[in-house]
Protein backbone atom coordinates (compact mmCIF):
# COMPACT_ATOMS: atom_id res chain seq x y z
CA UNK A 1 0.00 0.00 0.00
CA UNK A 2 1.07 3.28 -0.52
CA UNK A 3 1.64 5.47 2.41
CA UNK A 4 3.78 8.03 0.73
CA UNK A 5 1.17 9.67 -0.37
CA UNK A 6 -1.60 11.82 0.95
CA UNK A 7 -4.85 11.39 -1.07
CA UNK A 8 -7.98 13.74 -1.57
CA UNK A 9 -11.30 13.47 -2.16
CA UNK A 10 -13.32 17.04 -2.29
CA UNK A 11 -16.95 16.59 -1.90
CA UNK A 12 -18.88 19.98 -0.98
CA UNK A 13 -21.92 19.49 -0.55
CA UNK A 14 -23.49 22.27 -2.62
CA UNK A 15 -23.63 21.34 -5.86
CA UNK A 16 -25.88 23.48 -8.83
CA UNK A 17 -25.29 21.40 -12.20
CA UNK A 18 -26.07 18.32 -10.72
CA UNK A 19 -27.85 18.66 -7.11
CA UNK A 20 -26.13 16.76 -4.38
CA UNK A 21 -23.99 14.84 -6.84
CA UNK A 22 -21.60 13.43 -4.61
CA UNK A 23 -23.77 10.90 -3.27
CA UNK A 24 -26.20 10.59 -6.24
CA UNK A 25 -26.70 7.07 -6.94
CA UNK A 26 -24.62 5.89 -10.05
CA UNK A 27 -25.32 2.53 -11.26
CA UNK A 28 -27.07 1.30 -8.11
CA UNK A 29 -23.61 3.56 -5.80
CA UNK A 30 -23.28 6.64 -4.12
CA UNK A 31 -20.65 8.90 -7.00
CA UNK A 32 -18.57 9.08 -4.40
CA UNK A 33 -18.05 5.18 -3.77
CA UNK A 34 -15.76 4.96 -7.25
CA UNK A 35 -13.65 7.21 -5.92
CA UNK A 36 -13.28 5.92 -2.64
CA UNK A 37 -12.80 2.12 -4.21
CA UNK A 38 -9.74 4.47 -5.91
CA UNK A 39 -8.35 5.29 -3.35
CA UNK A 40 -8.90 2.93 -0.84
CA UNK A 41 -6.99 0.16 -3.44
CA UNK A 42 -3.63 2.27 -3.39
CA UNK A 43 -3.27 3.51 0.01
CA UNK A 44 -4.36 2.63 3.74
CA UNK A 45 -7.51 4.62 5.07
CA UNK A 46 -5.11 6.68 7.04
CA UNK A 47 -3.54 8.30 4.00
CA UNK A 48 -7.03 9.07 2.98
CA UNK A 49 -8.95 12.73 3.29
CA UNK A 50 -12.29 12.87 2.69
CA UNK A 51 -13.10 16.78 2.53
CA UNK A 52 -16.40 17.49 2.57
CA UNK A 53 -18.81 20.27 4.66
CA UNK A 54 -21.89 17.98 4.44
CA UNK A 55 -22.83 15.68 7.03
CA UNK A 56 -24.65 13.46 4.86
CA UNK A 57 -21.73 13.17 2.16
CA UNK A 58 -19.29 12.36 5.02
CA UNK A 59 -22.20 9.66 6.69
CA UNK A 60 -22.57 7.97 3.26
CA UNK A 61 -18.81 7.97 2.94
CA UNK A 62 -18.61 5.75 6.98
CA UNK A 63 -21.28 3.58 5.01
CA UNK A 64 -18.58 2.71 2.39
CA UNK A 65 -16.00 2.25 5.28
CA UNK A 66 -14.12 5.00 5.13
CA UNK A 67 -13.12 7.06 8.34
CA UNK A 68 -14.27 10.42 8.51
CA UNK A 69 -12.76 12.67 11.34
CA UNK A 70 -11.65 15.97 8.83
CA UNK A 71 -14.71 18.01 8.13
CA UNK A 72 -13.95 20.84 5.83
CA UNK A 73 -14.70 24.68 7.18
CA UNK A 74 -18.07 26.21 5.71
CA UNK A 75 -15.56 28.95 4.69
CA UNK A 76 -14.46 26.47 1.81
CA UNK A 77 -17.77 25.08 0.75
CA UNK A 78 -18.67 28.15 -1.02
CA UNK A 79 -18.65 28.39 -4.93
CA UNK A 80 -15.69 30.96 -4.81
CA UNK A 81 -13.60 28.71 -2.54
CA UNK A 82 -10.72 27.30 -4.67
CA UNK A 83 -8.95 23.99 -5.25
CA UNK A 84 -5.97 25.02 -3.66
CA UNK A 85 -7.61 26.24 -0.42
CA UNK A 86 -8.84 23.14 -0.25
CA UNK A 87 -6.09 21.40 -0.48
CA UNK A 88 -3.96 23.21 1.97
CA UNK A 89 -6.64 22.68 4.37
CA UNK A 90 -6.57 19.19 3.92
CA UNK A 91 -2.80 19.03 3.96
CA UNK A 92 -3.18 20.98 7.46
CA UNK A 93 -5.04 18.85 9.20
CA UNK A 94 -2.75 15.68 7.83
CA UNK A 95 0.07 17.52 8.90
CA UNK A 96 -1.69 17.99 12.99
CA UNK A 97 -2.81 14.29 13.01
CA UNK A 98 1.29 13.19 12.40
CA UNK A 99 0.46 11.64 8.86
CA UNK A 100 3.52 11.41 6.85
CA UNK A 101 3.29 12.16 3.33
CA UNK A 102 5.53 13.41 0.28
CA UNK A 103 3.07 14.03 -2.65
CA UNK A 104 -0.49 14.33 -2.68
CA UNK A 105 -3.33 13.21 -5.20
CA UNK A 106 -6.63 14.81 -5.71
CA UNK A 107 -9.24 12.40 -6.56
CA UNK A 108 -12.38 14.53 -7.71
CA UNK A 109 -15.40 12.16 -7.61
CA UNK A 110 -17.19 13.72 -10.65
CA UNK A 111 -14.71 11.02 -12.67
CA UNK A 112 -16.47 7.97 -11.89
CA UNK A 113 -14.63 6.05 -15.20
CA UNK A 114 -10.98 6.70 -13.26
CA UNK A 115 -9.20 2.93 -12.99
CA UNK A 116 -6.69 2.40 -10.00
CA UNK A 117 -4.23 1.54 -13.12
CA UNK A 118 -5.00 5.71 -14.29
CA UNK A 119 -3.69 7.03 -10.89
CA UNK A 120 -0.48 4.68 -11.12
CA UNK A 121 0.63 5.33 -14.19
CA UNK A 122 0.44 9.24 -13.03
CA UNK A 123 2.29 8.28 -9.92
CA UNK A 124 5.11 6.45 -12.27
CA UNK A 125 5.57 10.11 -13.87
CA UNK A 126 6.06 12.00 -11.00
CA UNK A 127 9.00 12.85 -9.50
CA UNK A 128 10.26 16.02 -7.00
CA UNK A 129 11.51 18.06 -9.24
CA UNK A 130 8.05 18.85 -10.64
CA UNK A 131 5.13 20.74 -9.86
CA UNK A 132 2.36 18.38 -11.03
CA UNK A 133 1.20 15.49 -13.05
CA UNK A 134 -2.07 15.91 -14.56
CA UNK A 135 -4.55 13.38 -15.93
CA UNK A 136 -5.52 14.56 -19.89
CA UNK A 137 -7.29 13.62 -22.56
CA UNK A 138 -6.81 13.91 -26.15
CA UNK A 139 -8.50 17.86 -27.09
CA UNK A 140 -11.68 17.28 -28.75
CA UNK A 141 -10.76 20.53 -30.71
CA UNK A 142 -7.64 21.03 -31.83
CA UNK A 143 -6.00 25.05 -31.94
CA UNK A 144 -3.98 23.96 -35.16
CA UNK A 145 -6.89 22.41 -37.14
CA UNK A 146 -10.22 23.23 -35.89
CA UNK A 147 -10.14 25.75 -32.94
CA UNK A 148 -10.62 29.26 -34.32
CA UNK A 149 -10.69 32.74 -33.05
CA UNK A 150 -12.11 35.98 -34.03
CA UNK A 151 -9.96 38.69 -35.44
CA UNK A 152 -10.81 41.49 -33.24
CA UNK A 153 -10.17 44.26 -36.63
CA UNK A 154 -11.58 42.50 -39.67
CA UNK A 155 -14.29 40.15 -37.41
CA UNK A 156 -12.47 36.72 -39.54
CA UNK A 157 -12.02 34.10 -37.79
CA UNK A 158 -8.57 32.41 -37.72
CA UNK A 159 -6.98 29.01 -36.40
CA UNK A 160 -6.33 29.55 -32.49
CA UNK A 161 -2.48 28.32 -33.76
CA UNK A 162 -0.55 27.96 -36.68
CA UNK A 163 -0.45 28.93 -40.31
CA UNK A 164 -4.37 26.88 -41.02
CA UNK A 165 -2.88 24.82 -43.21
CA UNK A 166 -3.21 21.51 -42.08
CA UNK A 167 -5.38 19.39 -43.68
CA UNK A 168 -6.03 16.40 -41.60
CA UNK A 169 -6.54 15.92 -38.18
CA UNK A 170 -4.46 13.39 -37.23
CA UNK A 171 -1.48 15.43 -39.30
CA UNK A 172 -1.72 18.44 -36.86
CA UNK A 173 0.27 18.82 -33.58
CA UNK A 174 -1.31 16.54 -30.36
CA UNK A 175 -3.80 18.63 -28.04
CA UNK A 176 -4.75 17.72 -24.57
CA UNK A 177 -7.68 18.77 -22.22
CA UNK A 178 -7.68 18.26 -18.30
CA UNK A 179 -10.13 15.39 -17.77
CA UNK A 180 -10.36 16.30 -13.70
CA UNK A 181 -9.38 12.65 -13.32
CA UNK A 182 -6.18 12.91 -11.32
CA UNK A 183 -3.49 15.09 -9.95
CA UNK A 184 -0.48 14.45 -7.98
CA UNK A 185 0.52 16.99 -6.72
CA UNK A 186 4.00 18.33 -5.39
CA UNK A 187 3.05 19.57 -1.82
CA UNK A 188 6.03 21.99 -1.57
CA UNK A 189 4.65 23.55 -4.64
CA UNK A 190 0.91 23.82 -3.74
CA UNK A 191 2.15 25.84 -0.61
CA UNK A 192 3.71 28.01 -2.97
CA UNK A 193 1.15 28.95 -5.74
CA UNK A 194 -1.98 27.98 -7.37
CA UNK A 195 -2.23 24.81 -9.67
CA UNK A 196 -2.81 27.21 -12.81
CA UNK A 197 0.31 28.66 -11.86
CA UNK A 198 2.56 25.33 -11.86
CA UNK A 199 5.61 26.13 -14.46
CA UNK A 200 6.56 21.95 -14.43
CA UNK A 201 3.33 20.09 -15.11
CA UNK A 202 3.51 17.03 -17.08
CA UNK A 203 0.87 14.73 -18.36
CA UNK A 204 -0.77 11.11 -17.56
CA UNK A 205 -2.47 10.40 -20.67
CA UNK A 206 -5.86 8.89 -20.23
CA UNK A 207 -8.63 6.85 -22.59
CA UNK A 208 -11.55 8.94 -23.83
CA UNK A 209 -13.95 6.64 -22.55
CA UNK A 210 -12.40 7.00 -18.67
CA UNK A 211 -12.38 11.06 -18.64
CA UNK A 212 -15.95 11.56 -18.87
CA UNK A 213 -16.14 14.34 -16.11
CA UNK A 214 -19.52 14.61 -14.64
CA UNK A 215 -20.67 18.48 -14.56
CA UNK A 216 -24.55 18.21 -16.32
CA UNK A 217 -27.30 16.39 -15.95
CA UNK A 218 -26.31 15.12 -19.79
CA UNK A 219 -23.23 14.13 -18.74
CA UNK A 220 -24.81 12.03 -15.64
CA UNK A 221 -27.05 10.77 -18.76
CA UNK A 222 -23.97 9.38 -20.32
CA UNK A 223 -22.68 7.96 -17.53
CA UNK A 224 -25.76 6.15 -16.58
CA UNK A 225 -26.16 4.52 -20.46
CA UNK A 226 -21.96 3.60 -19.92
CA UNK A 227 -22.82 1.93 -17.09
CA UNK A 228 -25.68 -0.22 -18.56
CA UNK A 229 -23.45 -1.12 -21.48
CA UNK A 230 -20.82 -1.91 -19.03
CA UNK A 231 -22.91 -4.37 -16.83
CA UNK A 232 -24.41 -6.03 -20.10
Amino acid sequence: MDSDTLYIIPARGGSKGIPRKNIKPLGGRPLIAYSIDVARALAPDSHIILSTDDDEIADTARDLGLKVDYMRPPSLATDTAGSREVIIDAMDYADRAGIAYNRVVLLQPTSPFRKVEDVENALTLYNEDIDMVVSVTEATSNPYYNCFETDLVTGFLHVSKGDGLYTRRQDAPPAWEYNGAVYVINPRSIRLMPLGAFPRRVPSVMPRERSLDLDTPLDWAVAELMIKEQNG
